[in-house]
């Protein structure tokens, strides 16, 4: 027979457990949720999902079932994956803008010598 005071601190654990485990499912179905809402292409929803799963990360870490540094490595690779989906439908929908040539136009500076520059006409005391 175990002590009481250690019988006290599995059923603690017990509890725990539990309690832990519905908050770390709910931060993996979020962000699986964000992933493939990324995936699917439609960044309207996308962003408002990412949102979600970020939160959720920051609540888990706060409750402390996941690390502070594990909860933020995760949200900085959704973000990551999120900000490459849409840097990729950026550039799917830009048109090339031409490249303007330079202009010749150098007329405001007069060619040949250059301004004199004025010189300090204070001499150094002697000592």
């Amino acid at each position: 027979m175990a002590t009481r005071s250690a019988a006290k601190a599995h059923r603690q654990s017990l509890k725990k457990r539990l309690r832990n485990r519905i908050v770390k499912s709910a931060t993996k179905t979020a962000v699986k949720r964000a992933v493939e809402s990324i995936a699917s292409g439609d960044m309207a929803v996308a962003r408002d999902v990412v949102r979600t799963a970020l939160q959720t990360l920051d609540r888990a870490a706060q409750k402390g079932v996941v690390h502070a540094n594990n909860a933020g490595r995760r949200k900085s690779r959704l973000l990551l994956r999120y900000n490459a989906a849409v840097a990729a439908m950026q550039v799917i929908t830009e048109k090339p803008v031409p490249v303007k040539a330079k202009a010749a136009s150098r007329s405001a500076k007069p060619a040949g010598k250059k301004a004199p520059v004025a010189k300090s006409t204070a001499k150094k005391a002697k000592k």
